[in-house]
């Protein structure tokens, strides 16, 4: 793992071609990691400059902003690199759209889209790759749906602000519903349309605000003509006659429309927040532009004082869970602490009446020998051999030897806790 201190120092002290190498990669995939983590790099020129003593000093490294990648694995993913040009001025209605740059989020955007999954005609296009623009169009309102989002985009980083794909940053996309005309019952819509794997937001400050653009879907009665769906409302039947027999039939289905909504929400899971603007046949997406950008920018501190409030109670909430589970474990500490007493004592028990069991055989033995004395030579060499084996057998009757054979409570089970041990004592 590469911080991006340790990646402005690697690129400021040998040349890109010999740090690439270090990692087994090219140089212009490291231009394109110093990028993602915005780390500056030497310009062309500056090697051969250094030698004679003119390179001009390093760019420093500034602190990162918020939604930058930190650090890269090599051979891991990375987010998509910041746009680091300076953004156009925004001069509202009065500078045209052809006049304003492509951002450069849909630039890149652009061909996933364009060469996405076999689709019905008409349908959601689905992209293959998930990092992308949070935009969910059909192919023929794509191009409304682009120009719309490069318009907001590029007028928010007029006023300031940063707009980026947030992947690997703990954000998520929340679930957003299609449909134009909304209904109290959940509708399930099968094939399922795309959505991006991380969400598109824009940092106001410190502030993350996701941005969704989508292409609504309204309900259309479609007719099964020959195998497919058609529009009825496009269906035209043949000439009647006595032999004819109409075999089509109706549905209803939830078409794109090509009419866009713009939902702004809160990426983080603790705070629920979001608003919505829709267009109408009559009233565009891009009228409301304005509005929008100040309701986006005002919204940024409603939403720190959500985020610093829900922030406090998961931090509470984590100390709350803690203390549940530090009590659990030192009732469970306790009760360890018990059972190690009482199995000691319960062992103690047991090696003294094995103690007593062998003694009293040793006391037996002590009188068979003193029985010993009144046989005959012979007897005696027999009954000897006897004891020496029956001593063989029951072993050391020295009460240390059994006294060292007990294991302490403290041997069974050592507290975790101070002061737990002292109380069952």
């Amino acid at each position: 793992m590469v911080s991006r201190q340790e990646l402005y120092e690697l690129v400021w002290s040998s040349p890109m071609t010999t740090v690439a190498k270090q990692f087994e990669v090219s140089s212009s995939y490291l231009a394109r990691v110093c990028a993602a983590l915005n780390v500056p790099r030497p310009g062309r020129g500056y090697w051969a400059k250094l030698v004679v003593d003119a390179a001009p000093p390093r760019i420093p490294l500034r602190e990162p902003h918020p939604g930058d990648q930190l650090s890269w694995e090599p051979g891991g993913e990375l987010s998509p690199a910041a746009n680091l040009r300076r953004p156009q001025k925004y001069e509202g209605d009065r500078q045209s759209r052809s006049q304003v740059r492509t951002h450069w989020l849909i630039t890149s955007a652009r061909q996933h889209f364009d060469n996405s999954r076999p689709i019905e005609d008409g349908d959601y296009l689905k992209p293959y790759k998930k990092l992308l623009v949070d935009i969910t169009s059909s192919k023929a309102c794509l191009e409304k749906a682009f120009g719309f989002a490069s318009t907001l985009f590029n007028a928010l980083e007029a006023a300031g602000h940063r707009v980026m794909v947030a992947s690997n940053q703990g954000l998520y996309r929340i679930e957003i519903n299609e449909h134009e005309a909304r209904s109290k019952q959940q509708r399930h819509r099968y094939p399922s349309i795309w959505t991006p794997r991380a969400p598109t937001v824009v940092y106001i400050e410190e502030v993350a605000i996701g941005l969704a653009i989508i292409e609504m879907s309204e309900d259309v009665l479609m007719r099964y003509v020959n195998g497919k769906y058609v529009r009825d409302a496009d269906y035209k039947s043949p000439k009647a006659s006595r032999h004819y027999v109409d075999r089509t039939w109706t549905t209803t289905q939830s078409l794109p429309s090509g009419r866009l909504r713009l939902v702004a929400y809160c990426p983080s899971w603790r705070v629920s927040w979001t608003t919505e603007w829709q267009e109408t046949p009559k009233s565009p997406l891009e009228s409301s532009l304005r509005a929008i950008l100040k309701t986006i920018g005002g919204s940024a501190v409603t939403l720190a004082e959500k985020l610093a409030e829900a922030k406090r109670v998961a931090e509470a909430e984590r100390l709350e869970h803690l203390a549940v589970i530090e009590r659990h474990e030192r009732e469970e500490d306790r009760r360890k602490i018990a059972e190690s007493i009482k199995d000691s004592h319960q062992h103690l028990a047991q090696i003294i009446q094995q103690w007593a069991s062998v003694k009293s055989v040793e006391q037996f033995l002590l009188g068979v020998e003193e029985s010993v004395a009144k046989l005959s030579d012979e007897e005696k060499k027999a009954a000897f051999e006897r004891l020496s084996l029956a001593r063989q057998l029951l072993g050391s009757v020295d009460p240390m030897r059994f006294f060292l054979n007990w294991k302490t409570p403290s041997e069974r089970y050592q507290s975790r806790y101070v002061g737990n041990a002292d109380d069952k004592c």
